[in-house]
Formats: C-alpha cells, sequence, structure tokens
C-alpha cells in the first residue's frame, strides 16, 4: 500500500521570489501563434475543394425551397386572378397566360435560389474569404490551362466539364484531367 505523496513540487524555469508578488508564468505566454497564423494563411486545396463542395450544398440547399416558394407565390397571385375566356391576353387563353407566368415565377425562384444559398454562405464564411477567394483565382487559373478547346467537340466526343464545375477532391481534379487529355487525344485523332 503506498502513501500519497505530499511534497510540493516547483515549476521548472520560473525562480520562485519571496519578495515579488506574483512571479507565475502560464504555458500559453511560451507559445508562439506563428505556425498556427501561418497555417491558417495557407488553404491546401483538399480542404478549398472540400469548402467549394459545402458552397454548392449551401446553394442547392437555398435552390429548392426558393423553387417551392416561387411555384407558390405565382399560384397564390395568378389562380386568384379571374379571366375572361373571350378575352385572350397576347392572343393566348387567361388560364394558359397565367399557368406559363406561375411556371415562370417558378423558374424565377429556382433562378434566385443559388444566389441566395451564396450569399448566405459568404456570410457565414466572412473570415476565410480572402484565401478562399484566393484559391478560386488559383484553381481558375489551373482550370484554364487544362482545359481542351471546345471548337474540336463533336455530337460524338462532347467537352468533357469545361469549367470543372463537377470537380470536388483531388482525385476528382486527377480525372478531370485525364478526360481533358483523353478528349485531346480523340480530338487529335479525328482532326486526322
Amino acid at each position: 500500500m503506498s502513501l500519497p505523496c505530499r511534497t510540493r513540487i516547483k515549476p521548472l524555469g520560473v525562480p520562485r521570489n519571496p519578495s515579488a508578488k506574483s512571479t507565475r508564468v502560464s504555458r500559453r505566454s511560451y507559445t508562439t501563434s506563428a505556425p498556427s497564423e501561418e497555417a491558417k494563411q495557407n488553404l491546401t486545396w483538399p480542404e478549398y475543394l472540400d469548402i467549394r463542395k459545402n458552397k454548392r450544398r449551401w446553394e442547392t440547399a437555398a435552390t429548392i425551397p426558393c423553387t417551392i416558394l416561387g411555384f407558390a407565390g405565382g399560384v397564390a397571385y395568378f389562380g386568384t386572378m379571374e379571366g375572361d375566356a373571350t378575352k385572350p391576353i397576347m392572343g393566348v387563353d387567361p388560364l394558359f397566360f397565367y399557368g406559363g407566368c406561375t411556371v415562370a415565377c417558378m423558374g424565377l425562384g429556382y433562378l434566385v435560389g443559388p444566389a441566395l444559398g451564396a450569399a448566405g454562405w459568404r456570410m457565414t464564411h466572412r473570415r476565410t474569404m480572402n484565401l478562399i477567394e484566393q484559391k478560386d483565382r488559383d484553381f481558375h487559373k489551373r482550370i484554364v490551362k487544362n482545359r481542351v478547346d471546345p471548337t474540336a467537340q463533336s455530337a460524338t466526343n462532347p467537352v468533357p466539364d469545361f469549367y470543372g464545375e463537377k470537380i470536388g477532391s483531388l482525385n476528382g481534379y486527377r480525372q478531370w484531367l485525364r478526360d481533358q487529355a483523353r478528349f485531346r487525344k480523340k480530338a487529335r485523332f479525328l482532326d486526322e
């Protein structure tokens, strides 16, 4: 059976001075924040591609309710309008015209949704926007440098993902590069 140790251990590196009020030094004062700041200033490609995928999810998530709200708004507005079948609107039966306007409201919601999703995403990621925008520019330069000439496309050989929108990981980027090389090879073969 062992007895508990009751001796007091002095902190290393800090001499005790009885005349001083307090010479206690915290561990935080010994750590440097330079590596963490430096690490935060560099965004790796996998992190950037994950952020990009997350942004696309936000845009999609906002598109669905905006489309539904656009349709519901169109139904609420154009569904209550009275139409006289004997008086066509721009040469079209009022029922078809109001139905088309309702579908147009739904389409407007579909177009506005990604913009609202991107704005919401940007509001939640304000701290890292400079890093993300820099990586966006670098990514766009890489895409422009490596993508194929779209004038060589045909019905049997379409351009594979010209803007690199489907790239979501490093493996996806490598696959995109292989697809671009395959397209170039096929286009060269078809030209000869």
